[in-house]
Parts: structure tokens; C-alpha cells; sequence
């Protein structure tokens, strides 16, 4: 018995939804690492370190991820760095979505009331320990909606990788449809996919900050 239209298409996309979802995983961690460093970097007191934060936000936002790329997986190797398809996937997006989340990490902390600086002063408090056992956890609650919207635009962007041949759910929605010539009913289903995929970022997202909220109230942060 022939299967309905959708149910025959989602199998060969499943494969493509796998791999897409390795890149997410792969660049949120990455890009949570930069965000982190790159933001404390660029509110720490040494000048070079500032500058080196500075650097490397300013290139990753202000140039076209697809560019990175492309830069990553066709240019290094002529200069002697050869990396794989998945790698350079997972270095783009998390650098690149790392750079956003940076300037949101920094933001974050800016906002964080100057009197909470003076009360870990006035406990003797060294600037770290003020950083990681006071600004920090206060920071991480403003943080984490627009850290949940840069992940959700992360998931969206992995679709460039299939520029580098890689078999995620884009790449393996455009064999299919060279195939099958089922455009509607094809990318029909990638739309339902990739939703569904930012929805459960999207949820993750709102139980995090719920967490971080109910921990703010028994804190007494509130």
C-alpha cells in the first residue's frame, strides 16, 4: 500500500533533522563559551584583553556568517588548516552566534545595580569572586530570553552549511526535491520541522528562566 504524501517524504529528512540537530548542540556550546568570554572580556579592567574581546566581536558580527563559512572550509586549507564539514559548521555558528550573545552578556552585567559592587566591596569580596558570586547570578536571569532568541536564530542558520555540502535537513530537503519534484509537499515539511525544533529551544528557554526566577525569589534577590 502506497504511504500518504507527507509520511513517505519524513523518513529521508529524519537523517537531515540529525545532523542539524549535532549543529545546534555543537554551536550552543561553543557560542555559550564565547558569549561568556567574550562578554567578561569586554568589561575586564586590562586594556588587551578589552581589545581582544573587542576584536573578535566586532568581525564575527560584522561579517556575513556565510562568508565565515566559506572562509573556514574553502580558505583555511590553502593556508594549511584542514577542517572537516561538521567542524567548520560548529565553529561558525558558535563564534558567530557567540559574538551576539557577547554583547548580551555584557549588557547583562552592566545592568546589574552599582550598589551590589559596594556591598561585595564592603565583604571584602576580590573583583572575581564579586563577578562569579554576586553580578553574575544576578545577570544570568536578564540574560537568558535574548540568549534563547540567538539560539533559536543559531538552529535557523545551521541551513547555511548545506553551502558546504553538508547533509542536514536543508541539504537533504533539496536532494529530495530534485528526486521527487514535491516542492509544496517537501518543504511543507521542513517548515513543520524546523519549528518544531525552535519551539523545544523555545521551551528549554522559558523553563530555565522560570528556574532562575523562582531561585531569585527564595534568594531574596527580589
Amino acid at each position: 500500500m502506497e504511504l500518504p504524501a507527507p509520511a513517505d517524504l519524513l523518513p529521508p529528512l529524519l537523517g537531515g533533522v540529525w545532523v542539524t540537530v549535532r549543529l545546534t548542540v555543537g554551536g550552543a556550546a561553543l557560542a555559550a563559551v564565547a558569549a561568556l568570554a567574550g562578554g567578561l572580556g569586554r568589561v575586564a579592567d586590562n586594556a588587551a584583553v578589552r581589545a581582544a574581546a573587542t576584536a573578535y566581536v566586532e568581525v564575527f558580527r560584522g561579517t556575513s556568517a556565510l562568508v565565515q563559512l566559506f572562509w573556514f572550509y574553502f580558505a583555511l586549507p590553502l593556508l594549511g588548516v584542514e577542517l572537516g564539514a561538521m567542524t567548520a559548521g560548529i565553529l561558525v555558528l558558535g563564534l558567530n552566534t557567540g559574538s551576539y550573545g557577547a554583547e548580551v552578556v555584557r549588557g547583562a552585567i552592566r545592568a546589574v545595580p552599582r550598589g551590589q559592587y559596594e556591598a561585595a566591596a564592603a565583604l571584602s569580596f576580590s573583583r572575581r569572586q564579586t563577578m562569579w558570586r554576586v553580578v553574575l547570578p544576578q545577570a544570568a536571569l536578564a540574560m537568558v530570553p535574548p540568549l534563547g532568541n540567538l539560539l533559536i536564530e543559531l538552529l535557523k542558520n545551521t541551513a547555511l552549511v548545506s553551502m558546504i555540502t553538508l547533509h542536514d535537513l536543508t541539504f537533504r530537503a533539496q536532494l529530495l526535491r530534485s528526486e521527487t519534484l514535491r516542492t509544496v509537499e517537501i518543504f511543507g515539511l521542513v517548515l513543520v520541522l524546523y519549528f518544531l525544533l525552535a519551539q523545544a529551544l523555545a521551551l528549554g528557554t522559558r523553563g530555565l528562566e522560570r528556574r532562575l526566577a523562582l531561585g531569585r525569589d527564595y534568594g531574596g534577590l527580589r
